[in-house]
C-alpha cells in the first residue's frame, strides 16, 4: 500500500477514488509509565516510555486505516494525516487518516511518467510475460488540456 500525505502520487494517476479511510485508537497511560515519565521529566529531555507508547499507537492506527482501504479495493491513501488528542487526564485518542485510491503508474512517453513509474510499468510488463500472460494493454493518457 503507497502512503502518501500529498493529494497526488507523482508518476501516477487516480483512476478511482474510495473516499476517507481512518484508524482510531483511544489509549490510557498505565501509573507506572505516567509516574516514571514525571520523574523523568524534572531533568528535562525525551521521555522514552510516552514515545514507545505513541510510536506503538501510530503503527496500530496505521495498519488499521490500511485494512479499512484494501477492504474498499484501494492501493494508495493520499493526503494522509495523523491527529492525536487528550481525552481527559489519563487518556489519549490517536487518529490516522486519508483519502483511499486506486492508483496506476504512468508508463514510459505518458505526461508526467517518473523513473519510478516507468520502472513499475516495464516490471509488471515483464512478469506478465513471463507467466505466459498477455501484457494488459497501456491505460489511456489523459485527455490534454489546452
Amino acid at each position: 500500500m503507497l502512503i502518501v500525505t500529498s493529494n497526488e502520487i507523482p508518476g501516477h494517476r487516480i483512476d478511482a477514488v474510495f473516499g476517507e479511510v481512518m484508524g482510531l485508537t483511544v489509549r490510557s497511560r498505565d501509573i507506572g509509565s505516567q509516574m516514571l515519565a514525571g520523574f523523568r521529566s524534572l531533568g528535562g529531555g525525551e521521555l522514552p516510555e510516552m514515545t514507545k507508547a505513541l510510536y506503538e499507537s501510530r503503527q496500530e492506527v496505521m495498519a488499521r486505516m490500511v485494512n479499512e482501504a484494501q477492504q474498499r479495493g484501494a492501493n494508495a491513501i493520499v493526503a494522509m494525516r495523523f491527529d492525536t488528542s487528550e481525552m481527559g487526564t489519563n487518556w489519549t485518542e490517536v487518529c490516522a487518516y486519508g483519502t483511499a485510491v486506486y492508483v496506476l503508474p504512468l508508463g514510459e512517453g505518458e505526461p508526467g511518467a517518473t523513473g519510478q513509474s516507468i520502472y513499475l510499468t516495464k516490471t509488471a510488463a515483464q512478469q506478465s510475460s513471463q507467466q505466459g500472460q498477455p501484457t494488459p494493454p497501456a491505460p489511456p493518457a489523459p485527455p490534454t488540456q489546452f
